[in-house]
């Protein structure tokens, strides 16, 4: 099994990369549910607790209030600069601040870190009541058990609805959750590059991931939180960083990128790798420094599960629930989740225009990319 570690002159990546007691803290509050959370498929958590960050300030009537939830490695860090605490910059920096798209001098943005992550907030890296971390005891969570958290989080600011809830990929699920489930608290939504359910093709990319992970030595059945440096799962967690990257890209993308073309002075032929093949390796080594693979099990878990129809007679019946004023975008070359999904969410969804295209060469990263035309939808929203 290929590793990810990196060269002996630089520190080995600690067992997990998530956020503990005693690491700075950066720009994260902390909100504490004070009662247990029942989970939707059974049991329950006993403590709950939810990292967030927040830009501008809440309105005296408490109308200004804005959701951002964040995609699968992502996290509470929406804006602002690598710091201490934050390793690296906001991931919708360029989205939001003073006369930007969500101006924080008219909008309050909250953006939690999502229950069962790990920089903050409640996951598999926690420790219990009983002082031992979760690991392999951490139960099975879907989106619904993680928007009741959010809807704590919102209760405990005084906000009761969100002038606007926004996401994209795992976080336009939740905000998806949001919209159905709460539709007196959602008052516009802005979904991205996301659907209505995982697919199977969804569900079977994420299952080589889980396997690469589980499969690591190191694994010990999510239970290596105190292990030593260079003793987390980094392989299996490589592995799945680099699977789904693909998935995050487009093939036009990476042709004209990378081609076939050697990286650096090193020969393909002769044991070297391709520029293609460095590319993943960065990210694959990047990932390992700052995110826990029990959270990325976790919250893959809780990705495959989605599915805003189950129990409520189907997509399109519990589609209908949704009162926001709706926009749904996707990207052009998105492969992960292509523009027929969002089109089944845009035709699903009442108070929903027709559907948005993101234009863009970056695949499903799109999102994070576009920002000017993610910044257009916005504005058509609350501009």
């Amino acid at each position: 099994m290929n590793t990810v570690l990196t060269p002996s002159s630089v520190p080995l990546p600690p067992a997990s990369g998530a956020w503990r007691e005693g690491d700075p803290a950066g720009r994260r509050q902390w909100y504490e549910r004070e009662e247990p959370l029942a989970l939707e498929a059974g049991g329950e958590l006993p403590r709950v607790r939810l990292a967030f960050e927040t830009w501008g300030r809440l309105a005296p009537d408490r109308s200004n209030a804005v959701l951002v939830l964040h995609a699968l490695t992502g996290d509470s860090h929406a804006a602002g600069a690598a710091e201490p605490g934050h390793p690296t910059p906001g991931w919708w920096d360029g989205l939001i601040g003073p006369g930007r798209a969500l101006d924080t001098d008219r909008w309050f943005v909250v953006a939690p870190n999502v229950l069962g992550g790990c920089q903050g907030s409640t996951g598999p890296s926690s420790r219990t009541p009983d002082g031992r971390r979760w690991g392999g005891r951490f139960p099975f969570l879907t989106q619904r058990d993680q928007v009741a958290a959010e809807a704590g989080l919102a209760d405990a600011l005084g906000i009761d609805s969100w002038a606007l809830v926004v996401g994209g990929s795992m976080g336009g699920m939740r905000a998806l959750e949001w919209a159905v489930s709460r539709p007196e608290r959602t008052r516009a939504l802005l979904v991205l590059v996301t659907a209505a359910a995982a697919s199977a093709e969804h569900i079977a990319w994420a299952n080589i991931q889980l396997h690469a992970i589980r499969s690591d030595p190191h694994w010990r059945g999510g239970d290596y939180h105190d292990a030593g440096p260079g003793l987390g799962p980094h392989a299996g967690l490589g592995l799945a960083r680099r699977l789904a990257h693909i998935t995050y890209r487009s093939e036009p993308e990476l042709r004209t990128r990378f081609g076939r073309t050697p990286q650096g002075a090193e020969e393909p032929w002769n044991g070297g790798r391709y520029q293609v093949e460095s590319y993943l390796d960065h990210h694959a080594a990047k990932l390992v420094r700052r995110f826990d693979a029990g959270s990325y099990v976790t919250l893959t878990q809780a990705m495959n599960s989605h599915d805003i129809g189950r129990g409520r007679g189907g997509t399109r019946t519990a589609l209908s629930r949704v009162t926001a004023r709706t926009l749904v975008a996707g990207v052009d070359s998105d492969r992960l989740y292509p523009l027929s999904q969002q089109s089944e969410l845009a035709a699903g969804i009442p108070t929903a225009d027709h559907l948005r295209v993101i234009e863009s060469p970056c695949g499903h990263d799109g999102f994070l990319i576009e920002l000017e035309q993610v910044a257009a939808l916005v504005g058509e929203l609350v501009g």
